[in-house]
């Protein structure tokens, strides 16, 4: 492989900018930058100096060995002083060198998948970590970052392999009458299957938390959602007017609610109308409130129904509660009460969502998780036949190896690859 260089932290002035350099010639430019003398996990104070003697930086020179780095390659990463003249001073002084290149966008990380260092699921959970806004996503791309559910999958794919050598010692050796080998290997399919199935349960929860609950703020007309979605963004997201009907399409607002990545949604007030617009608009605010994970129901007053029938998990409040003090479930947006109490409900819920067992998030793990499932079923199905085929068991099986292998990456996935590490910044 050539060896890249990019930088490693954000471009821009900064106290210290990391520059990355990684493969088989990252420890001969940075002898040739830094001077001899450089040891493997060993941070050196050196002057940097280009190929015609010219002093560039002082730097820390952070130098790793092969198979002891972040891509798995030899990698020396240069500390310098973080103004934009000395990164593209250095990074000028690395480029002349022969065999040395710029990285491409998730170059880096992607050496790292192909030396074994990091699994696929780690390679998203990276990219999860550096997009996290929020404590939960912080912890849940963790989590995977640190190779639980690749530990899982191993485990699992153990568990299969030997399933399957028990079916072609059953071909193997038909006439031996070994038929209750079927029995172990349908205790293994059955556990492997019992885990599949606790991931798929809770995974839709956790990929909410990746991406960012839904919550819907649905009523009628003039009950203060537009206002109150205002206090809680703490700023001027929706245009609040007094007269009916302002608000004509949902609008979106992401807060944090106690670590809680959360879509806020303004909707359309509820209402009949013979305005066209305002009945799309209508419209579309019952299917967005419909798709929501929570949704806050305000009425116009007390005496007022509710414009929808509440579920379980809704808070129903009257939204312009400062003119409603007697009422206690009552909140405003113009003047803050209630507010923190919504939050403090809402956060309440959110955590009561969020509780699932389980680490897969991505929908494109539960895709291989199903595929995985969906031939488990089968293969148990056949096993239960007391006149089974050894043979369509096995199949079934691979199938389903096949399917966990595609969800860590350890089968041909270039064309998905692609798509993932195009989203990766050029120095990660």
């Amino acid at each position: 492989m050539d060896t890249i260089f990019a930088l490693a932290s954000a471009r821009g002035r900064a106290g210290v900018s990391v520059i990355r350099v990684s493969g088989p010639l990252a420890w001969d430019v940075a002898k040739a930058l830094a001077g001899p003398g450089l040891r493997a996990r060993q941070a050196t104070l050196r002057k940097l100096h280009d190929r015609s003697g010219m002093l560039l930086d002082q730097a820390l020179v952070l130098p790793f060995a092969e198979g002891a780095s972040f891509t798995g390659e030899s990698v020396v990463e240069f500390q310098v002083h973080g103004s934009p003249a000395v990164v593209d001073a250095v990074e000028r002084a690395i480029a002349v060198y022969p065999g040395v290149r710029h990285a491409e966008p998730g170059e880096f990380t992607r050496r790292a998948l192909t030396n074994n260092v990091l699994d696929l699921v780690q390679v998203e959970a990276l990219a999860d970590l550096i997009d996290a806004d929020t404590e939960f996503q912080r912890r849940q791309a963790i989590t995977l970052l640190d190779g639980r559910l690749g530990e899982i999958v191993v485990g699992w794919r153990g568990l299969l392999v030997r399933a399957v050598s028990l079916m072609e010692a059953e071909i193997d050796f038909a006439d031996e009458g070994l038929g209750a080998l079927g029995a172990d290997a349908l205790a293994a399919l059955s556990e492997v299957h019992q885990g599949i199935e606790r991931e798929l349960n809770g995974i839709r929860v956790r990929e909410r938390v990746r991406s960012g609950f839904q919550v819907a703020i649905i009523g009628p007309v003039n009950s203060g959602k537009s206002t109150l979605l205002n206090a809680l963004a703490g700023r001027e997201a929706a245009i609040t007017s007094s007269i009916a009907g302002t608000t004509r399409d949902v609008i979106e607002v992401h807060i944090d609610i106690d670590g809680h990545s959360v879509l806020m949604l303004d909707t359309a007030g509820i209402r009949d109308s013979e305005d066209e617009i305002e009945r799309a608009g209508v419209s579309l605010a019952l299917r967005r409130s419909a798709e929501s994970d929570l949704r806050v129901v305000l009425r116009a007053s007390p005496e007022d129904e509710t414009v929808i029938e509440p579920g379980a998990d809704d808070i129903v409040l009257v939204g312009k509660g400062d003119l409603y003090p007697e009422v206690p479930s009552r909140v405003s947006g113009t003047t803050g009460e209630g507010v923190d109490a919504l939050l403090e409900a809402l956060s309440e819920k959110l955590g009561q969502l969020a509780k699932t067992d389980g680490v897969a998030v991505r929908r494109r793990h539960e895709d291989a998780l199903r595929r995985a499932d969906n031939a488990l079923f089968l293969a148990k199905a056949g096993l239960s036949d007391g006149e089974y085929q050894p043979e369509i068991v096995a199949a079934d099986i691979m199938t389903a190896i096949g399917a966990l292998d595609m969800l860590i990456g350890k089968v041909d996935v270039e064309d998905l690859l692609d798509e993932i590490f195009a989203s990766f910044c050029i120095g990660k």
